[in-house]
């Protein structure tokens, strides 16, 4: 794509207004910043679309958002049948242009013929996906960035199930955008014509309650927090976003009376004026909520993201400090606590599951197999934990009780196929409840278990490698490692070499080759004698490298030292 040709086009459209078109003209003499936004469009996959907002073919805009919304529409077309009258939910975060983005892309749908069930108002993510497969539609769209900083917003697709895209749908929309012109292509109405002719129908507060509903049948123990709810108090920070509603309800429905919010992370907006990342895996986001769980002799902290599908806790410990649990740590006591209540209730299935991605801990088998739960493996995406539990309960192989990732999604019950907030602060606070009831912490269940399991430990190190030379060096170091493979790590040699885009599982010593049930991403994995894994892959939606460190040590000293030591060989990487 010629970079200069596609800026003069946008230049000279008149589909651009006033404003735009003064955006582009401030940059007419910085080739650079022209290309950079110019090159090519932003990648859609099976995340839809993610982008700093701005004025560019690849950034997140109206014309960006009208024209994909023009390549999703024609696919649900395609699919012929009742899909039009079917429809599509569309729902949206608190971010800068979402509300916009949001009815820019119903409006489209409905000069397509497509009926559209839009919400009124923000909602968190779950939602949608409960939305999807409570309305029985085709497909759904969430605008929404998710934890990423404010520059951001982004265009999540969703199909039937109420999970995102599968990749043959998301090949097929990317193709649609490739054939058509991104002005002149897409069809849009009048909003307020697509309402009075009931193609855009507006949904809310049924719509909350039905999903309510489904969020308290998720309690594992009823009684945890009743026994606790005069003296156990919570704080709790939605980061200025979607969480601001409902998760503050369902803990004061499962009957927490000391429930303290963040009084300026409560404010939605998108500009998150109060934290430098609206991201519950970053601690330095929780420093309010510390300094008013200080003031108010708070054991447990509660997080969630913008559009609150991830949530992340905090605990007070023996010393008065309160630690970061890492959503590795809080899948597998969240796990352990959610099958020993329905053991004790004898409410586990005759065929417990769990199920993590390939870059979650594998602390989470040891406990799913001391329950005699199975655990089993999947890509990173919750899309394709969805479709594993929607395979295994189908085929009778066993029933899904908890799906989680190790960053900070987790998704329990049948009525949502993403990662959801919402519940999991609820089943978390019961879990943090039942545990103060015992005179514990969370930490001290997670200790505990460390104690029976094994001391296993994990640290993600990202590798930021952004702007043009930035995907050419990710591109470099994947290709680099894929074909000369390190023989040893830090001094530790590497057993096994498995690569997930072509399924292929090598052993280091005598080169034989094998085949593994994944396959198709780009995702590196080493094994290492001691134990150790380490699993390389590119972000899907930020310009970053992902690593990967998962280890154990016969105590946490030698856990800690593991992780240090193959940390100095991940930082090598990108010299």
């Amino acid at each position: 794509m010629d970079y200069r040709q596609e800026y003069e086009k946008w230049l000279a459209s008149p589909a651009l207004t006033a404003a735009e078109k003064a955006e582009l003209e401030a940059i007419a003499n910085d080739p650079k910043e022209v290309e950079s936004r110019f090159y090519g469009p932003l990648e859609f996959g099976t995340a839809g679309l993610r982008g700093t907002m701005c004025v560019g073919l690849h950034h997140m805009n109206i014309h960006v958002v009208r024209h994909a919304t023009q390549a999703f529409a024609e696919v649900i077309l395609a699919e012929g049948g009742d899909a039009a009258r079917r429809g599509i939910a569309v729902c949206f975060d608190c971010r800068n242009n979402s509300p916009q983005f949001a009815r820019e892309a119903a409006c489209v749908m409905a000069a397509n013929g497509i009926h559209v069930r839009l919400f009124d108002a923000l909602r968190p993510t779950p939602e949608l996906s409960f939305a999807v497969r409570e309305y029985g539609c085709i497909a759904g769209i969430n605008v929404t960035a998710s934890h990423n900083p404010k520059e951001y917003n982004g265009y999540k697709v969703y199909w039937e199930d109420g999970a995102q895209l599968p990749p043959h749908h998301a090949e097929a929309i990317a193709k649609k955008m490739a054939e058509l012109d991104i002005f002149e292509g897409p069809k849009t109405m009048e909003y307020d014509r697509a309402i009075a002719q009931g193609l855009i129908e507006i949904i809310g507060e049924d719509t909350d309650r039905r999903f309510m509903e489904n969020v308290m049948a998720q309690v594992a123990d009823s009684g945890a927090i009743p026994a606790v709810a005069d003296t156990f108090k919570v704080v709790y920070t939605p980061f200025h976003g979607c969480g601001h509603k409902l998760v503050p309800e369902a803990l004061k429905r499962a009957g927490i009376k000391h429930l303290i919010c963040v009084p300026e992370q409560m404010v939605i907006d998108g500009n998150f004026p109060t934290v430098v990342s609206p991201n519950p895996e970053n601690p330095e986001g929780f420093a309010l909520a510390v300094e008013l769980a200080k003031k108010n002799d708070v054991d447990f902290i509660l997080g969630t993201d913008p559009d609150s599908d991830r949530v992340g806790i905090m605990i007070r410990d023996k010393n008065g400090d309160y630690q970061v649990v890492t959503g590795n740590q809080t899948g597998v006591v969240l796990l352990d606590y959610l099958l020993g209540a329905m053991k004790r209730s004898g409410k586990l299935p005759e065929k417990p599951v769990a199920l993590k991605t390939i870059v979650t801990t594998e602390m989470a088998k040891a406990v799913a197999e001391s329950y005699g739960a199975a655990c089993y493996d999947t890509f990173t995406g919750f899309k394709f934990l969805a479709e594993k539990k929607d395979k295994l309960e189908a085929s009778g192989e066993g029933k899904v009780v908890f799906s989680y990732e190790e960053s900070y999604g987790y998704m329990l019950g049948d009525f949502v196929r993403d990662k959801d907030a919402v519940t999991a602060s609820l089943v978390l606070t019961e879990m943090a409840a039942y545990y103060a009831a015992r005179g514990m912490t969370v930490l001290d269940a997670l200790n505990a278990l460390y104690e029976k399991h094994g001391y296993y430990g994990e640290k993600t190190h990202n590798l930021v490698m952004p702007g043009l030379d930035g995907l050419k060096d990710m591109a470099n170091l994947m290709a680099s490692l894929r074909q000369t493979p390190p023989k040893e790590i830090a001094g530790v040699t590497v057993r096994q070499f498995k690569d997930y885009q072509d399924g292929s599982v090598v052993c280091c010593a005598t080169g034989e080759k094998s085949a593994m049930e994944l396959s198709g991403s780009n995702v590196l994995r080493f094994e290492l004698a001691d134990g150790t894994s380490i699993i390389v892959r590119p972000s899907g939606t930020e310009p970053k490298i992902k690593v990967y460190v998962l280890t154990k040590g016969a105590d946490a000293a030698e856990r800690d030292a593991n992780l240090a030591k193959y940390a100095g060989w991940v930082a090598g990487l990108k010299k």
